[in-house]
């Protein structure tokens, strides 16, 4: 991974959980050439002397940003500290579905993520600098970054989750600015076939990878992740599926997100034992 620069824009902000910090910053892209803001979670006893703490990355969905997660999920900080875990709130603009636009070279999300932003965190915060303490979740446009950053970068992440995640957005090519990252379906669809999730599980056959993948049955996206699960089933992917009564909304991922929260727990304390 590459070295990158960093600014640090504001620091020590506290948190309404019991004793969860975040530090709101900036983070510098040389592929992008500008600053990008990012907030941290740390949990009750960061502090503590010789420690070091597993992080979870979270992306939000289409026209959120980094702060989507502090904003509308007011027991974030609860479960960081319930969990004993550094929360990463990253921010993949309004419509970069998190990758690098093969037609819009001012968009390379993937790079930031994985050379940037990443490198920048394992320096700055105690973290566990491996797979085994790292994880990367999402919801809508972030569940499928989440898997598509994942299933790419197994040696990054050793765990992700998608919520409500557009796993497949050929359905969809009026939708989201995916047409302004990709180009539209009818010109290149060779550039909606290779980054769309469905299309890559090629790439996680071996297992290596823990998944958590789940949707609303009300949902707009439902059918395309229970067609992403039947083509798990299919290859023999190991993986866990959820299906429970929700639309495409906050109400949802709420309850979402504390379920993905602890795979990941039990991840970590599997594989680095936090506890």
């Amino acid at each position: 991974m590459k070295k990158t620069i960093y600014i640090i824009l504001l620091v020590f902000v506290f948190f309404s959980a019991k004793a969860a910090k975040v530090d709101t910053l900036e983070v510098f892209s040389t592929s992008m050439n500008k600053n990008i803001k990012t907030c941290v979670i740390t949990p009750e006893g960061y502090k503590k002397k010789n420690k070091k703490f597993p992080v979870v990355y979270l992306l939000h969905g289409y026209s959120g940003n980094y702060a989507t997660w502090l904003k509308s999920f007011k027991e974030v900080g609860e479960q960081a500290d319930k969990y004993g875990f550094i929360v990463i709130g990253v921010d993949g603009n309004y419509s970069s579905w998190y990758f690098d636009s093969p037609i819009d070279p001012t968009f390379k999300y993937e790079t930031y993520i994985i050379d940037e932003l990443i490198p920048f965190i394992d320096k700055k915060y105690k973290t566990i600098a491996s797979r085994e303490g790292r994880a990367i979740s999402g919801l809508s446009m972030g569940g499928h970054g989440a898997l598509y950053l994942s299933f790419k970068h197994q040696e990054v992440f050793g765990a992700a989750g998608s919520m409500s995640g557009g796993v497949d957005f050929r359905p969809f090519p009026e939708k989201w600015d995916i047409k302004k990252r990709l180009g539209s379906i009818t010109d290149f669809p060779e550039n909606w076939d290779k980054n769309t999730v469905v299309n890559m599980l090629k790439l996680v056959e071996g297992n290596k990878l823990n998944l958590i993948i789940d949707c609303g049955v009300d949902d707009f996206f439902i059918d395309v992740n229970r067609q992403l699960h039947e083509k798990m089933l299919t290859l023999k992917i190991n993986h866990d599926y959820i299906e429970r009564p929700g639309k495409h909304n906050i109400d949802y991922w709420e309850n979402s997100l504390k379920f993905q929260l602890l795979f990941f727990y039990n991840f970590f304390n599997d594989k680095v034992k936090i506890k």
